[in-house]
This record gives C-alpha cells, structure tokens and sequence, in this order.
C-alpha cells in the first residue's frame, strides 16, 4: 500500500488566505503578512455545499461568521404566519453571520443557491486576534460597514414606488458588486431564481418576468435566462434613482 505524505497534504492546505484571489475583499486585507498567517490558521474549515445546502439556520447559537469563498447565497427568514421572506442575497468575498452578532442567535438562515464553498472564522477567536492586530479590527470594522451599505440598499430599493425602479437599481447595485469582485460589470449571471428575485423586491413574479421584458424593450438590458447584458447602464441607474 502507498504511504500518504501527510505533510505535503497539509502544506497544500495551509496559507489559503495569502494565495485566495479574494485576500483583497476579505479579511486579510492590507495587513502583514506575519497577520495573513495568523487569520490563515483561525480559519476553523473550508465548508463546501450543494445548491439548496443550508449553512446555517435562524434560531441556531452564533458560533462563526462565513466568508463566502465561491457561490452565492439567500438570507431568508419565515414570519410568525409561516411566510417566506427573502432578506439578501450573498456573492464572493462578502461574510454572513452579522444576524446574530447582538442576539448570540442566527435572525435568519442561509442557503446555497448554487453549488458554494465558504470560509469559517469562529468568532471568539476572531475577537481575540482582533485585540492583538489593529489592522485586523479595523478591516473587520469596514466588512460591517460594507454589510450595513448592503441593508441600505435593500431598504433604498423597497422605498422605489414603481416596481421597474426596485428592478432597475437591484442590477445596478448587483453590476456594482460584481466589479468589487474584479467580475464585468455588465455581464451578470442570476444565481437567484425569478421566484426568489421577486420575494426580495417585494414583487410576484409576473411581475418581475414583465418587467425584464420591458427594460429589454427599452434598450437598458439584453436578457437570455439567467444571463443579463447590461446594455445603458447611466439610463439603468437614473431608471433606477427615480
């Protein structure tokens, strides 16, 4: 029987922060790299799911924040009456768990709506480097910012009387964060089904299957399934402020 070299196995685990294309989105970011070693070796596991794989549920006890490393996720949650509402949807390089930072309990759940894998950062020891490395605070400070950027969004979008101007800036917020990403900017994929697209924009999904029509029609988008084409995107954006 062959002998396994366990240690080049573990070498080919080891230092994924300093080498992870999304270092510059992410935790590690400006710190040195003596600090990249150290978030290295807090990351618990490298978690890989299943579309439709749940990484966490609302109600469970807060443990970690996830890193989301390839994928994409939805943040649900189900009101008392049993009613499904989508909060948000997750891409690369962006952390969940925030929900429960006041609580010490998930407010929601997250599903992979494709086929993921994510980063588990325990937050106690999270906590504890963040006292020893003030670059590290400091970056974790600006991904709650970011996060409480995202929940404006949303807020922002819902606040849009005509439904075509929550659609609007939903793809132009989308076109933003995927430039974040290093992705084009006008070429988006929707990881998310139109089901799912309409829960969040407050919409049913005639709605939103009409509505893709008509920024077609208007020269603003060009759409084949799940791909969209960005074709205006100063005229999306005004659509979408209005």
């Amino acid at each position: 029987m062959p002998v396994t070299n366990t240690a080049v196995d573990l070498e080919q685990v080891r230092r994924q922060c300093a080498r992870c294309d999304l270092r510059e989105l992410c935790l590690p970011a400006g710190l040195e790299s003596a600090d990249v070693d150290r978030v290295d070796q807090m990351v618990a596991d490298r978690t890989n799911l299943a579309a439709g794989d749940t990484l966490y549920h609302a109600g469970s006890p807060f443990r970690a924040l996830y890193v989301i490393k390839t994928g994409a996720f939805k943040a649900q949650t189900v009101s008392e009456g049993g009613e499904l509402q989508i909060l948000g949807f997750h891409l690369p390089g962006e952390i969940m768990g925030f929900d429960a930072l006041a609580g010490e309990r998930h407010q929601c759940s997250a599903e992979a709506l494709e086929v993921s894998s994510v980063c588990r950062l325990p937050y106690a020891e999270l906590e504890r480097i963040c006292a020893t490395v003030p670059g590290l605070q400091r970056q974790f400070m600006r991904l709650v910012s970011r996060e409480i950027g995202d929940d404006h969004d949303h807020m922002a979008m819902m606040g849009r009387n005509q439904a075509i101007s929550r659609l609007a800036l939903f793809l132009h917020n989308l076109s933003k964060r995927q430039s974040r990403l290093g992705r084009s900017s006008d070429h988006l994929t929707l990881s998310m089904s139109r089901a799912d697209l309409a829960n969040y924009l407050g919409l049913v999904l005639e709605t939103v299957s009409r509505l893709f029509g008509r920024l077609q029609e208007m020269g603003l988008i060009e759409v084949r399934r799940r791909e969209v084409k960005i074709l205006d995107m100063a005229s999306l954006k005004e659509l979408g402020d209005n």
